[in-house]
């Protein structure tokens, strides 16, 4: 029998109160992709960060190629072949992409001869950077291209993915799971996390799927369907948590989002990303924008939430507005700060917390304990460290403290990025619900389903121009409109 390339034995961690893995088993292959399931907090995330000497375990047995092996830190799972592209994008801004892979492989930084290095590596891999782009102005799609390209600069044969594409249209997608694919057939091994039910049947070889810290399922992806594996990750019997459904207004209400002729730059400043746009979004509508990655999209909601500087035009927008961006780690969140110190330093206005200008911390902390039992959000308590929930509940953390504050307008980027299933059926109905209490809502997804269940409207922005779909426009027609401008 072939040796596994990864096997972790009765793995168990706590996080204070929080026992994160109750003794957990996985084993990997060699040439296979694994997919790991499970809920927001099921422990899939710390069962990879032990794998890869982030979360040192408190019982449990690592074993690579056969042989137990301690690995206490990622620079020890390196030396090991242990790569992993980490849920939130790792690498420093203010570096080239060819300056953020030699940091993460340890190369010496020789200009001319980095800049080869990484051109043969990205040839090699299949993912074509440019290495001497600054990574800051990269796209989402690129920044995910670039840590892939970093996790596979070492000798690395064990690569670990954690949600690698949760932020990535389906095309984009594909793109990346063919070089998981291919990066296997070689010879190597990889584990893929995913919310994508359908994503983990197409891709993965093997299935194991978490729950409450235990695994309660494993085995070929080809013995399991999306039915099956949502069932094993709820638990039987257990019903899906869905928000409350949408209940339409009698009549629209005033416009509160308006956009005449709108112009806005390029969030690098260089070249104009939205071309005279024209919008409208009555109160108690969901207006859905829909795009490939690059071609406007980031700048339009940025500009309506008050987050980009707009060239010319007229745009008006009745606040107060509610911002959930695309990531959470970046814009939405200070991971070190508690979950309380978040919510306080989140929109300003009329906050039960707010005495005379002071802050009144304790009914900061009571007012996010209430959040954190309403958006059913798993933490031990309002002052932990942000950093210590899994990347759902940040998320969902976002979408409880923009939502609380009762927003006439809620821009939302993403807003189920990272969540599973249950959750993602509560977000749904939560946006529903908040436009049917009279809010304007304009959201744009990569994935392209969510924005057709979801909106009454469908706008296309396709090379920065704005165009209205028709009533009852079918998935391939918007599609097409996407790529080709509607011509």
């Amino acid at each position: 029998m072939t040796v596994p390339a990864l096997e972790l034995r009765g793995i168990r961690k706590h996080f204070g109160p929080v026992q994160a893995l109750r003794g957990a088993d996985f084993t990997l292959r060699p040439g296979e992709v694994h997919a790991l399931l499970g809920e927001n907090g099921a422990g899939k995330t710390t069962l990879v960060h032990v794998a890869f000497g982030l979360v040192r375990p408190d019982e449990g047995e690592i074993r690579v190629d056969g042989a137990a092996v301690s690995i206490p830190s990622p620079r020890a799972a390196r030396r090991l072949g242990i790569g992993m592209v980490h849920q939130h994008f790792t690498s420093v801004p203010a570096l080239t992409v060819a300056e953020n892979v030699a940091l993460a492989a340890g190369w010496a930084v020789s200009p001319a001869a980095l800049h080869r290095r990484v051109l043969v590596l990205t040839e090699r891999v299949g993912l074509a950077l440019d290495p001497d782009a600054s990574s800051d102005s990269l796209t989402v799609a690129l920044k995910q291209r670039l840590e892939i390209v970093k996790a596979l600069a070492t000798d690395t044969r064990i690569l670990l993915l954690d949600e690698p594409t949760a932020v990535l249209a389906p095309g984009e997608a594909e793109e990346l799971l063919r070089v998981v694919r291919d990066f296997t057939v070689a010879g190597g091994s990889a584990v893929l996390i995913t919310h994508k039910l359908d994503e983990a049947l197409a891709a993965a070889n093997t299935v194991t799927v978490l729950r409450q810290g235990a695994v309660v399922g494993t085995g070929p992806a080809s013995t399991f369907d999306t039915s099956s594996l949502a069932s094993a990750m709820i638990g039987p019997g257990e019903p899906m948590a869905r928000g409350p459904h949408r209940v339409r207004p009698s009549s629209a209400g005033p416009a509160l989002i308006r956009a005449d002729s709108l112009e806005v730059a390029r969030g690098t400043g260089l070249g104009i990303a939205v071309r005279c746009a024209s919008l409208s979004v009555q109160g108690g509508e969901i207006v859905g924008v829909a795009a490939v990655e690059g071609n406007g999209q980031r700048e339009l909601l940025r500009a309506v939430a008050g987050r980009a500087h707009v060239l010319r035009g007229r745009l008006d927008v009745r606040g107060p507005v509610a911002f959930i961006p695309e990531d959470r780690t970046t814009e939405g969140l200070i991971p070190e700060l508690t979950l309380t110190e978040n919510v306080v330093l989140g929109p300003s206005g009329a906050m039960p917390w707010l005495r005379g200008g002071w802050v009144d911390w304790g009914a900061a902390r009571a007012f996010t304990g209430r959040l954190l039992r309403d958006y059913g959000i798993v933490a031990t308590g309002p002052d932990v460290a942000t950093r210590t929930l899994s990347g759902g509940n940040q998320q969902k953390l976002v979408i409880a403290r923009e939502l609380a504050r009762a927003p006439r307008v809620v821009v939302a980027e993403d807003p189920t990025r990272g969540l599973d299933i249950r959750a993602t059926e509560e977000v749904h109905g939560r946006i529903r619900a908040v436009a049917a209490s009279g809010a304007a809502v304009l959201l744009h997804s990569s994935d392209l389903d969510e924005v057709l269940a979801l909106a009454d409207r469908v706008l296309v922005l396709s090379r920065g121009a704005l165009l209205e779909t028709p009533a009852g426009v079918s998935r391939s027609a918007v599609g097409e409109m996407m790529v080709a401008g509607g011509r």
